[in-house]
């Protein structure tokens, strides 16, 4: 089960250069592992996000990432938030997840989604087809890796994917195969598909919407006579943390100010709109924003630091948070 997750998604950090990028990528992580948090994840983008910067940023290949991270770690789960279903095949994708299982001694995590970052996809020649069909090979691509984390040889034949007898040694280190998470909240075919296949579900969202979320994931579930609790349900959100909620704001106000925004000079919906994103404060003030998401009825927590590049923040965070979500 998943309590506490860090994501990282930024791989631009003041003063460090590209042959220094992936030595502060593994302290970060292994400062989080060491500090109380249980998995480490990445995004599966190619560009950087526009919410978080020009495409021009640094970008790392998530497995590649993941498996060096595995030999850098002891403890922590790994895995994607979330892959793009359509930049692999679903078997290979399977292939290279279980792969991270063997490095990582049983503690990959398969996330998937059904991928929505257009601009990649036409920079990179990948076809990006329509959100129907996109969750089409969604559902057809986490039947195929669930069969081959479980089966010895897998056989499907869908309308986007097929197998036949398709083998996957070695075998993935659990023998119940890697767990897998569905990113998203979409109520008519993400939750019913995380209803009927997935080990995990991300959201996103204030305390309203992520219990109105699992009220429609609950329903799915009934439909298919699976217990809701069986699923692990995480919410992933950016966290702001310092000592004080004054030094917090400080943090949020130079971020924003990056990007040319000046929170005080914003108009109310704008104002609320990042309210709603992030999570800004010190310990008491995180503490009181965590306890209302985990009384919405979430499982465990991931979020991302802006300022992860600075371990002290990566430590802080942990210390606050490991105790507010302890199993």
């Amino acid at each position: 089960m998943i309590r506490l997750g860090l994501q990282i998604p930024s791989f631009t950090y003041p003063g460090v250069a590209d042959d220094a990028l992936f030595e502060r990528v593994s302290d970060i992580a292994v400062t989080a592992e060491e500090s109380g948090f249980d998995s480490i994840w990445v995004m599966d983008h190619f560009y950087q996000l526009p919410l978080l910067g020009p495409p021009t940023l640094n970008m790392m290949e998530s497995y590649s990432l993941l498996a060096a991270l595995a030999a850098r770690t002891a403890r922590v789960q790994l895995g994607t938030l979330v892959t793009g279903v359509t930049y692999r095949n679903p078997a290979v994708l399977a292939k290279e997840v279980t792969t991270l299982d063997v490095i990582s001694r049983g503690r990959a995590i398969l996330g998937i989604g059904a991928a929505w970052f257009d601009q990649e996809h036409e920079g990179y020649g990948v076809p990006f087809p329509s959100t129907g069909e996109r969750m089409d090979r969604l559902e057809e691509a986490v039947q195929i890796c669930r069969a081959m984390f479980t089966q010895e040889t897998a056989t499907f034949d869908g309308r986007y994917y097929r197998v036949k007898d398709a083998i996957n040694n070695p075998r993935p280190i659990r023998p119940d195969g890697i767990p897998i998470m569905i990113g998203g909240g979409g109520e008519k075919r993400t939750l019913r598909i995380v209803a009927a296949f997935a080990d995990a579900c991300n959201l996103f969202g204030q305390p309203d919407e992520v219990r109105h979320k699992l009220d429609v994931l609950a329903r799915h579930c009934e439909a298919v006579g699976r217990d809701p609790k069986s699923i692990n349900k995480t919410r992933l959100g950016t966290l702001f943390i310092a000592k004080s909620q004054e030094a917090a704001e400080a943090k949020l106000g130079a971020q924003l100010a990056e990007r040319g925004m000046d929170l005080a000079s914003m108009d109310e919906t704008s104002r609320n709109a990042i309210a709603g994103m992030f999570h800004v404060g010190g310990p008491d003030e995180i503490a009181e924003q965590v306890h209302g998401l985990l009384d919405a009825g979430l499982d465990g927590l991931i979020f991302n630091l802006p300022d992860a590049h600075d371990l002290e923040s990566v430590a802080l965070a942990g210390s606050v948070l490991k105790p507010l979500l302890a199993a």
